[in-house]
């Protein structure tokens, strides 16, 4: 099965290669024409670890975005120069009304960056300077059933930020992240922020900018990921999640990269 990736903080048009809100809103209606279904990516997840059937996922897909603008769940909130924009959450309910009873299972999993400051400083130099990375919504959008949150790292290690000078962390880069105390600022303290805010563990982390670090995926998630809640963690490498996939490296397709239309997604999930 495919999980797809979307980013409602890059927003470039009206169009639908400029604009995933716009995409996701048309791939619903491709996904739907295909026969496919939407389930959580916990389920994926589950069926992994042997606690779902993996037969249970034939014709379905998982739906993630990335980084936790405002813009994955509030709607009407201006982007700059290109007006208000639907959320990403208001699209999929509003697809899931129509047909409720076939999309009960319907979700999406935004993975989060942790840090307030971080996440204010990136609003500041890398949007609008409106708030748009606030943590208001979070609770919210958890509540309506339809949204569940994973890790993205405490501050995406982005090279806004200024050098963690007692790790010596080069910013910009997430392979960076290559021994046990960068691991632990980055991925641990993230999650128990994140446990604490949203009153439970993420059980999925995301590698800011898919970078993958093999000290990351070979060693100090297998090792230390369980004991936090963590089960699994995804990049952005296109490909199907298949029984035996790596559970520390699974593939994210991601929209505008690894698909730039509703035609390029049919071939994608058609693919054997």
């Amino acid at each position: 099965m495919h999980i797809l990736t979307y980013h409602a903080g890059l927003i470039d048009g009206p169009h639908y290669a400029q604009n995933d809100h716009v995409a996701l809103r048309e791939d619903l209606k491709l996904i739907a024409r295909l026969g496919l279904r939407v389930v959580p990516l916990q389920a994926v997840v589950d069926a992994l670890l042997g606690r779902r059937h993996w037969s249970t996922l034939v014709g379905a897909v998982a739906l993630t975005c990335d980084d936790g603008t405002a813009f994955d769940a509030l709607p009407g909130r201006e982007y700059g120069t290109h007006g208000p924009q639907p959320s990403l959450l208001g699209v999929l309910q509003e697809w899931v009304r129509e047909d409720p009873a076939a999309r009960a299972e319907a979700s999406l999993t935004s993975f989060l960056i942790a840090s307030p400051e971080a996440r204010a400083a990136m609003d500041r130099q890398c949007l609008f300077d409106r708030n748009d990375l606030h943590s208001d919504w979070w609770l919210a959008a958890q509540r309506t059933g339809r949204m569940a949150f994973g890790n993205h790292s405490w501050d995406h290690n982005h090279p806004i930020l200024p050098l963690e000078e007692s790790l010596q962390l080069a910013r910009g880069d997430f392979f960076a992240v290559d021994d046990e105390a960068k691991a632990d600022f980055e991925i641990a303290q993230a999650q128990a922020f994140l446990a604490e805010f949203l009153g439970q563990r993420p059980t999925c982390f995301a590698y800011p900018f898919g970078h993958v670090p093999e000290f990351v995926r070979s060693q100090y998630l297998p090792r230390r990921g369980p004991a936090m809640g963590l089960e699994a963690a995804f990049t952005t490498e296109t490909g199907r999640v298949r029984p035996d996939s790596d559970r520390w490296a699974l593939p994210r397709s991601v929209c505008r990269w690894h698909w730039k239309s509703p035609d390029e997604l049919a071939a994608l999930l058609t693919a054997d």
